[in-house]
């Protein structure tokens, strides 16, 4: 049995739903990610496991106990926000140490476990510094701690590194993943980051309009998205709107693509992914043995980007798409006119949906 399980989680303000019929189980020591835009119900449902928000259908079940009368304060739940919300008169051994004084344990126990928890999260030394005088990332690390302390059974975060830049998000979201699992706490964050996403979270639930659209690892989320809409929220470019033809062809702007249709129906309107990585460039004028379907097109900007040249170009229909090329290769030029050689085996198709 499932640590937590949702059942039919719905919530709806001024006659629109928030979140709508929302299931799903949660492992003991995984962790979940919502990911979805801005206003998809993320934080709505998050809100409604700590018990925040009371849903309007639907249970929450925790260890097999429905949570729908259990307070906030007796769920023993740990929740962090993006604003960190640390105690500016506290120390930051204070704050670390907070939730272990409200359970009024012995001096000596909140003394270790608060020392622990400052070392987990590389704060170690840190306990009389002011938390004024704290970088982003240290007052990020000291909210950590600080929830992690009374040893929450269940960890929700709500966009936990929304509020540092960029650089300082990518070096923390590593070492996040890390704390959570040596301290094995089962753990639901909510972020509209795909990298977030990817690199702490061992499962991926993407939400739009208050629904989940799918759930899957992040390795299977990213290879085969299953609706359009996820793709397009995932950041894929290149999606082409396609027919399909037969068990062996689909129907294009870019042509026919020879693919394996097995379980698709004749007619039936789909979307094909072409990876950023999915093209060799050619300069050939014909095409040649063995090689795959080619597309002409011209090239808008090629530019170096370190480890790869980020490479536009627009082809005969007007579309422009876009790859990555490796940095071993002559790169095309602006304005120069490729053939592009597509990889089938690499190419994803995705049943048709409204885009959000």
């Amino acid at each position: 049995m499932a640590l937590l399980e949702l059942i039919e989680i719905s919530k709806t303000y001024n006659h629109e739903p928030a979140v709508d019929n929302v299931s799903l189980d949660l492992e003991e020591g995984n962790t979940l990610c919502l990911l979805g835009p801005s206003g998809c119900g993320k934080t709505t449902l998050l809100r409604i496991i700590a018990g925040l928000e009371q849903q309007d259908s639907g249970v929450v079940l925790f260890d097999g106990i429905d949570m729908s009368t259990v307070p906030p304060h007796q769920r023993q739940f740990g929740m962090m926000f993006q604003e960190f919300a640390l105690f500016p008169h506290k120390d930051v051994f204070g704050n670390v140490s907070f939730g272990l004084q409200m359970q009024k344990h012995p001096r000596s126990e909140v003394v270790r476990r608060t020392e622990a928890m400052l070392k987990l999260v590389g704060l170690e030394g840190y306990s009389h510094r002011n938390v004024a005088e704290l970088s982003g990332g240290e007052r990020q690390r000291v909210a950590l701690a600080r929830t992690l302390a009374p040893r929450p059974r269940l960890l929700l975060l709500d966009e936990p590194l929304g509020s540092l830049d960029r650089a300082l998000r990518e070096r923390l979201m590593l070492d996040l993943k890390e704390i959570l699992k040596r301290v094995g706490v089962t753990t639901i964050f909510v972020t509209h980051d795909q990298t977030e996403a990817y690199a702490i979270s061992d499962v991926i639930a993407v939400i739009a309009r208050g629904r989940i659209e799918q759930i899957d690892s992040p390795e299977e989320l990213y290879r085969h998205p299953r609706t359009s809409a996820v793709a397009r929220f995932l950041g894929f470019h290149n999606l082409i709107d396609a027919v399909v033809e037969n068990e062996q062809a689909l129907h294009t702007e870019i042509g026919i693509l020879p693919l394996s249709l097995a379980g698709f129906k004749n007619s039936q309107r789909v979307t094909v992914h072409i990876p950023s990585n999915g093209i060799v460039i050619s300069r050939e004028k014909e095409s040649l043995p063995g090689m795959g379907p080619l597309i002409r097109a011209v090239v808008k900007t090629c530019l170096f980007k370190g480890k790869y040249y980020d490479l536009e170009v627009e082809i005969e229909s007007g579309k422009r798409l876009f790859f990555e090329l490796p940095t071993d290769i002559e790169p095309p030029r602006t304005a120069e006119e490729v053939i592009l050689v597509l990889r089938p085996d690499d190419m994803a198709i995705i049943p048709e949906s409204d885009p959000w």
